[in-house]
């Protein structure tokens, strides 16, 4: 869904007028106006505080154009599996199992591998295969490249 139909949507489904919601938005209605028919895109505080309002991403609210992938393990990230900051802002950088209200989970890489191991080896996934693939991945990752 694009982003103007998502702002109308929102809207409409909690019945809110547009002079209601750019107030809430802290906005001009001409502004929200000009976003719901696709004039002007939000600026990135303003789509920040449109995804906190909606709880989805701002890689949502745009129509997902990006495959997001946590920065620590790899996994690919869809709005119920990112990350939250303590303000309640989603952080698209990380799964919320590495990153939770703030805080990293895991602290060095082999911890993270042996969880991830002990929880998703399988006949069809033996645990040397993933242990070695995340091996391979990880130090890839920003999360393990910046420690």
């Amino acid at each position: 869904m694009s982003l103007k139909r998502e702002i109308k949507s929102y809207r409409i489904l909690n019945d809110i007028s547009q002079e209601e919601m750019a107030q809430q938005l802290n906005v001009s209605t001409d502004d929200l106006i000009s976003w719901e028919k696709g004039e002007k895109m939000p600026s990135d505080d303003e789509l920040k505080i449109l995804s906190k309002k909606f709880n989805v991403s701002v890689n949502t609210l745009l129509g997902s154009p990006k495959q997001l992938i946590c920065q620590c393990c790899g996994m690919p990230l869809d709005d119920a599996a990112i990350s939250k900051e303590p303000d309640g802002t989603f952080n698209e950088e990380y799964c919320q199992w590495c990153y939770n209200d703030g805080k990293f989970t895991y602290d060095d890489m082999e911890t993270l591998i042996d969880f991830c191991v002990n929880q998703f080896a399988s006949e069809q996934f033996p645990a040397d295969q993933i242990r070695e693939s995340m091996e391979e991945r990880l130090p890839k990752l920003n999360y393990w490249k910046n420690r």
